[in-house]
């Protein structure tokens, strides 16, 4: 043990300690955290014009204050831009977070000097956490690397603004900057196969123990590690690496790749961090699901996810949710968020302690028949046949494919690049269809009513994804490619990357 892992240790068990109080009292902690919402909201133009001050428990919330996305909050926001103070949140914001949305094009999030430790400290804590149960903290004792977006920031009315990744990066401390990879200015560099040339630069020869990413971009990174310095595997040139800390996507259509380029099974930790808050992250390495963050500055709401676009969708409360119920994810804050619907849907595995499992977007699904199938569905199906048969896949979408060029029936394309191309696609492809009708009452009965006709794999090239997302301009930091869509604009730009093309 190192000098910094010793010295972390006491401070490690008292952060787990905090953690494991507020678990185990998840609705004291939320209902604290919604009295301190209202009253930090009360004088704020947001709470005047929803009356806060006639506001004392939930269900008066809920009557005054309607269910919003972006455009709902935009003309708020753009009071903020302008200049104005306490409008959605006492004061003006410490920082804007800027981030594209599918409808809103950029989006701008309040980030207030109350919310900022809620992204930072969470992070920290599920680390720290992470320590204190296992006694693995030797991560801390040598370097890390953190693949985000550049921290440099712009002004947008007199706030500084930039990625929520750059923005997370000013507020790492001293103590722990020693260790961070890689430099600042590297860091901003934009182009991400630059960017990601000088990083193999810094951190080849360094005594790396912990990486945090994005699995796609990660596994980039140690392809070309490998590539640069002749090392057959990354235990190689790291031997000491043993902590990757992801979020935003699914890990396990990565892991085999992942292990293969690294040599072995490695130690991990999920986090579900948001430009509007850090939600939820993984407390035992032993079970399944993430902690939902009930003492963090923000109050849960959840609606039913087949009632989201509804005129009048029910809103619940954390005491109301059940386990294996798909609820479109709404939060509330203190930055000025509220009853703000973050476009991600959820399921609870566990209600003590509460422990969910991202299942998708909102607008991320295919329901062009009324099957309504969600990301969570297609990547158990295509992950469970692949793992059973040995088939390593690279990444992967889906989209329906109404009126086929081929004619017949409809059906859903998987727009597939595996490693290698399985000998029996058509057979893959039946076994994938049968695990879907599986988990898919409706997608069955489309099956069965001759509706549908099974899905349809589409092998893509070698490196398909990748090119396509350099051609949108979003290579690399904190970008993901949708695993599925209503529609077929993705797949269409794909179809350039068939096999045999």
């Amino acid at each position: 043990m190192g000098f910094k892992s010793r010295l972390v240790q006491p401070f490690a068990r008292r952060v787990a300690r905090n953690i494991q109080r507020w678990s185990d009292r998840p609705l004291e902690a939320q209902r604290g955290v919604f009295q301190a919402l209202l009253r930090g909201g009360r004088h704020t133009a947001f709470g005047r014009d929803h009356s806060f001050d006639q506001i004392n428990d939930y269900a008066q919330f809920r009557e005054r204050v309607p269910l919003r996305d972006y455009e709902g909050l935009r003309p708020y926001v753009e009071r903020i831009k302008a200049g104005e103070a306490n409008v959605l949140w006492k004061g003006r914001p410490s920082y804007l977070a800027k981030t594209s949305g599918t409808t809103s094009g950029v989006k701008y999030i309040p980030l207030t000097k109350d919310s900022l430790p809620n992204h930072f400290n969470t992070a920290r804590n599920a680390l720290f956490n992470y320590y204190a149960r296992t006694g693995r903290g030797e991560w801390l004792d040598g370097k890390m690397i953190f693949l985000s977006g550049s921290p440099e920031l712009i002004q947008v009315g007199g706030i500084p603004t930039g990625r929520l990744s750059g923005i997370v990066n000013h507020q790492v401390p001293a103590w722990l900057r020693t260790n961070q990879l890689p430099s600042y200015p590297t860091n901003c560099i934009e182009e991400w196969e630059e960017k990601l040339e000088r990083i193999v630069d810094e951190t080849l020869g360094q005594d790396l123990r912990l990486i945090s990413g994005i699995p796609p971009w990660v596994q980039m990174y140690f392809e070309r590690l490998l590539e640069r310095s002749g090392r057959e595997t990354i235990q190689d040139l790291f031997p000491h690496f043993n902590m990757f800390v992801y979020g935003g996507v699914n890990y396990e259509p990565y892991r085999a790749s992942l292990e293969q380029l690294i040599g072995r099974r490695i130690p991990s930790l999920e986090t579900y961090p948001a430009s509007e808050g850090f939600i939820a992250f993984q407390d035992d390495p032993e079970r399944a699901g993430l902690l939902l963050n009930v003492q963090s500055g923000i109050f849960f709401e959840f609606v039913p996810a087949d009632e989201i676009f509804q005129e009048q969708p029910r809103r619940l409360s954390l005491a109301e949710v059940e386990v294996g119920v798909n609820y479109a994810l709404i939060i509330n804050n203190n930055a000025g968020l509220w009853g703000y619907n973050i476009g991600d849907t959820v399921r609870f595995v566990s209600t003590r302690p509460y422990r969910l499992l991202v299942t998708g977007r909102i607008k991320h699904f295919i329901s062009a028949f009324g099957e309504h199938v969600i990301g969570k569905e297609v990547e158990e199906a295509l992950l469970r046949v692949a793992a059973r048969e040995g088939v390593h896949i690279v990444e992967f979408t889906v989209a329906p494919q109404v009126n086929p060029p081929e004619g017949g029936l409809p059906y859903h394309e998987w727009l597939v690049e595996f490693e290698e191309v399985p000998r029996d696609l058509d057979g893959f492809a039946r076994r994938v269809d049968a695990m879907m009708e599986e988990q898919n009452i409706y997608y069955q009965d489309l099956i069965a009513g001759k509706i549908l006709r099974p899905l349809v794999i589409t092998p893509l090239r070698r490196n398909a994804f990748r090119t396509y997302m350099k051609t949108q301009g979003k290579l690399g930091g904190q970008n993901k490619v949708p695993r599925l869509a209503n529609d077929r604009r993705i797949a269409d730009q794909l179809a350039a990357f068939k096999e045999g093309l």
